[in-house]
């Protein structure tokens, strides 16, 4: 295997989407990964100050997870940071579809996010 360059690494589409049928929502959703800056957000965003994962910043971590991910045709994020709430009143069967989908596409084991839940 070839020694990328930075040139290649920088223009390399590595941001596949994949559509997700959420019957709850009467349709489909199109999402994709978490990049590298949104996964280390969505981290920090858990952790308290004693380093640890707080569980009162759990809430609503499938509907982050979803805000973060679910986009447009266009490529666009459908709900922003401040929608997460929305989200986060809507089907948890259809949330945790749409979450656990986003999760595997950003490469998040479910001993991540089990680390990063507790669940």
């Amino acid at each position: 295997m070839a020694l990328l360059t930075r040139q290649q690494i920088e223009s390399a589409d590595d941001l596949q989407t994949q559509d997700v049928d959420v019957p709850e929502w009467g349709g489909t959703v199109r999402i994709r990964p978490l990049t590298g800056r949104e996964r280390d957000r969505l981290e920090s965003s858990l952790m308290g100050t004693n380093g640890k994962v707080s569980t009162s910043k759990l809430a609503l971590f499938r509907a982050r997870v979803a805000a973060m991910c679910m986009i447009d045709e266009d490529g666009e994020r459908l709900f922003g940071d401040a929608d997460v709430e929305v989200l986060g009143a809507k089907s948890a069967a259809a949330l945790h579809r749409v979450a656990e989908a986003a999760q595997k596409l950003s490469g998040l084991s479910k001993e991540d996010v089990e680390d990063l839940t507790g669940e």
